[in-house]
């Protein structure tokens, strides 16, 4: 991992945020944008007008909608398209991305019907080995981490070594990296967030307070370290940055989209309705489907999932949400 080119594909908010961190790390990027136009405006303003306006981009961040000018010299690809189109765009970019690449995940989801982790998704698509796959996750909304506020953020992988070279890569003034080779651990617990976050949001926007959010908060976590722990996640990551931290900072903040998502719903917008005037994704709106399929595959109780899934589907009201979850038979809270 010598050359200190990366090529960062998705001009979302995150992915600029992070082309950000990567250039402030002392990289070289090239962001591969979705619209030639965007990638066109990137380019003469220095900044992202559509995602994080006002916020200067470095010099050493480019754009372009060229995939041959985004992968020239580069052995790190950082993926942070939307989670549910991964698997297309990475089936029409795979026949020139390089074989010895080493990818990096910034995405928080699961795949709707096929239920693989994103992790999962670029092994089957790209043939890729464990030790070329790396997942970067934590308590980091991107308006923040691009205004260069301090932060925290866990790279995992399966190899330590690779863990530990790519936090050194991305290792910037303002934002520190921990290395983990809990992959399953890490990428559920980034998953899982957003779905509770739509329930914390729903609450919020119902007008309930702090007790009733941190009630949710609890529980999710719970909910999550359950379906982690019993595919193989270490208990200890889903205390740590990538399961409460990344957990408490989607629940709490206004600018996390999925928060914003479920406060809609709350206050008595329809989810087309949302998704109508929305131009960011709420992943938890298709990762609650994914992950409860994946919890019943399992055998795992995850009824935060449940009830947002079915919120989502037009099936039970916002207002029924709390009565389904508190007319639960009642247990001990280890259970």
């Amino acid at each position: 991992m010598t050359a200190s080119k990366v090529a960062v594909f998705g001009a979302g908010s995150w992915g600029t945020a992070f082309s950000l961190v990567l250039a402030d790390a002392g990289n070289d990027v090239t962001m591969w944008a979705r619209r030639e136009e965007l990638a066109a405006t990137i380019n003469a303003l220095h900044e992202n007008p559509d995602y994080l306006p006002g916020i200067p981009l470095p010099g050493a961040v480019t754009a372009t909608h060229d995939l041959d000018e985004t992968l020239d010299g580069t052995d790190l690809i950082v993926l942070a398209v939307p989670s549910q189109t991964l698997r297309e765009n990475l089936t029409a970019w795979a026949p020139r991305l390089p074989k010895d690449a080493t990818y990096v995940s910034l995405m928080k989801g699961v795949e709707l019907g096929t239920l693989d982790r994103m992790s999962e998704v670029i092994a089957e698509v790209t043939g890729a080995g464990p030790e070329q796959i790396a997942v970067v996750t934590g308590p980091n909304l991107a308006k923040e981490i691009a205004l260069r506020e301090p932060a925290a953020a866990v790279v995992a992988c399966a190899d330590d070594a690779v863990a530990q070279r790519l936090q050194e890569r991305i290792h910037s003034p303002s934002f520190r990296p921990y290395s983990s080779s809990d992959v399953v651990g890490c990428e559920l617990g980034g998953a899982y967030k957003n779905v509770v976050a739509i329930a914390v949001g729903m609450a919020v926007g119902m007008g309930f307070g702090d007790n009733t959010t941190a009630s949710l908060i609890t529980r999710g976590l719970a909910e999550t370290a359950r379906l982690a722990m019993k595919l193989g996640a270490n208990p200890i990551t889903l205390m740590g940055l990538a399961g409460l931290g990344d957990l408490v900072a989607t629940c709490n903040s206004p600018l996390s989209r999925n928060r914003t998502f479920g406060e809609k719903l709350g206050r008595g917008a329809t989810v087309d309705e949302i998704v109508a005037t929305s131009t960011q994704v709420a992943e938890g709106a298709k990762s609650s489907h994914s992950l409860r399929e994946l919890a019943e595959r399992h055998d795992v109780d995850v009824p935060l999932a449940v009830v947002v899934d079915e919120v989502i589907k037009g099936n039970m009201s916002v207002r029924d949400v709390m009565d389904s979850l508190l007319s639960r038979d009642t247990k001990r809270e280890t259970d």
